[in-house]
């Protein structure tokens, strides 16, 4: 099985950069993204409305690359994650987690016995349709797979240090616009509680040696995340860098 390293590299404190995709699941995306030094790409389907087809074609298209396919799923169901696995996708990113019981469900749903109780089902795209025993594909795919649990409510920020001490997840990821919106102080990510909320993730996570991960807009916020602990980033979505980028050209062109 493919194992582009992603999770052991977090799991010894390494910093992963990458980006979210919600618009262009082409068959170059991964290439592209590769090329550009992105080592990881979270596809979502939480806002995207993409299903299983596309997912399993950009999984597909990832092989070869080195960069490892990740997938936001849309809720917290064994049925919405198993088949995203199944697929070949290298980690599960699950929104609105509140608790430990949920992380916990979580986890177990992303790996094979004894660690979890993930279905058996081998010769597929997660093993890259190789034959052979399936006891050494079940170890690493244990292995490989990164759980990703979405802080963005205000009860998830009370939880955070329970939920990070979950076996098996292994990036809490700040919400930052549902949880802002959530505490009633929407976007006002300078707010004195948003601030305490970030600390309190970030101590969380390194309490728990797990990784932080947040989606910045821009360079300067990324730096500042970084510099804060956050050792998981997406730079933007695909909409957002293209678009930005578009605009900017067109308005250096019209002399603007």
């Amino acid at each position: 099985m493919i194992d582009t390293g992603l999770r052991a590299k977090l799991a010894k404190g390494g910093t992963a950069l990458g980006q979210m995709t919600f618009e262009f699941f082409t068959p170059g995306l991964s290439q592209i993204m590769a090329n550009a030094g992105c080592e990881f790409v979270i596809l979502d389907t939480e806002h995207a409305g993409v299903g299983i087809d596309t997912i399993k074609s950009q999984v597909a298209c990832a092989r070869g690359t080195g960069l490892a396919p990740l997938v936001r799923v849309t809720g917290t169901q064994y049925h919405l994650i198993a088949p995203m696995l199944d697929a070949g996708v290298h980690g599960i990113m699950v929104p609105m987690v509140e608790t430990a019981e949920q992380a916990r469900k979580i986890a177990s749903w992303c790996r094979y016995r004894p660690e979890g109780v993930r279905g058996l089902a081998f010769g597929m795209p997660h093993d890259d349709y190789a034959g052979g025993s399936h006891v050494p594909k079940m170890q690493a795919a244990n292995q490989r797979t990164v759980v990703i649990a979405l802080i963005e409510t205000v009860a998830g920020i009370d939880n955070v240090d329970a939920i990070m001490a979950t076996p098996g997840i292994d990036v809490g990821w700040m919400g930052h616009y549902d949880l802002t919106n959530a505490m009633g102080i929407d976007g006002q990510f300078d707010h004195p509680r948003y601030k305490a909320a970030v600390k309190k993730l970030v101590s969380a996570c390194n309490k728990h040696k797990k990784a932080a991960g947040f989606l910045c807009g821009d360079v300067k916020t990324g730096r500042q995340y970084l510099k804060a602990g956050f050792r998981m980033l997406c730079y933007g979505t695909d909409i957002g860098v293209f678009q930005g980028a578009l605009a900017q050209g067109i308005a250096g062109l019209r002399g603007k």
